[in-house]
């Protein structure tokens, strides 16, 4: 016997100082890193006069990420952002974001454009798939057309729209607003989320 979706509904994820408000309605993966949810990039090939500068390329790998020729067989994603600092104060990624590299310090010591400052990298895989589209229900950021299910009271977590996810998908993001008041009238939940 099947298992009936749930009736849509909507709900809005608001956004203050720094963060998004994204309104959402009911339905019709991570990289591994250091603990922080973010994998590490430490070690530059040269490639560019900053490590993983936008539109540069990187390796794949479980706990680091190297730098490489875009056009190589190895070249697994590509930067769509380079931010200086820390992800929790920088700006967003873009919302084509599949996963966030965080980058450590490199000072070589012999100038600036041989060191890179502590930042992240806003990546987008090569190849499919995407878990940062709208309802693919992975990435870093949450965007208009994801879904989430309920974790616990209080708290959702993104899931594939398409119920494959390990929990069925219980809101929709519809938009996303600066204000919990720019949300339609109809809206059932409201959700804070970051960058």
């Amino acid at each position: 016997m099947g298992h009936r979706a749930p009736p849509f509904a909507v709900l809005a994820l608001l956004l203050t100082a720094g963060l998004l408000t994204a309104c959402q309605q009911g339905p019709g993966g991570s990289a591994p890193g250091d603990g922080t949810g973010a994998p590490s990039a430490r070690q530059p090939t040269g490639y560019g006069s900053l490590f993983l500068a936008r539109g540069e390329c990187s390796t794949r790998g479980r706990t680091s990420f190297t730098e490489v020729a875009c056009p190589s067989e190895r070249a697994a994603a590509r930067v769509l952002a380079r931010h200086n600092g820390p992800r929790e104060s920088g700006p967003r990624c873009p919302d084509a974001t599949d996963f966030v590299l965080r980058v450590d310090a490199l000072n070589r010591g012999t100038s600036e454009e041989q060191s890179a400052p502590e930042g992240y990298a806003c990546m987008r895989n090569l190849q499919p798939p995407h878990p940062g589209d709208p309802g693919m229900g992975g990435g870093p950021l949450t965007v208009a057309g994801d879904c989430v299910a309920t974790e616990r009271r209080g708290l959702v977590k993104e899931t594939a729209c398409d119920g494959s996810g390990a929990r069925a998908p219980e809101y929709r993001v519809t938009r996303t607003v600066r204000d919990r008041a720019a949300c339609p009238p109809s809206t059932a939940l409201y959700v804070r989320v970051g960058g």
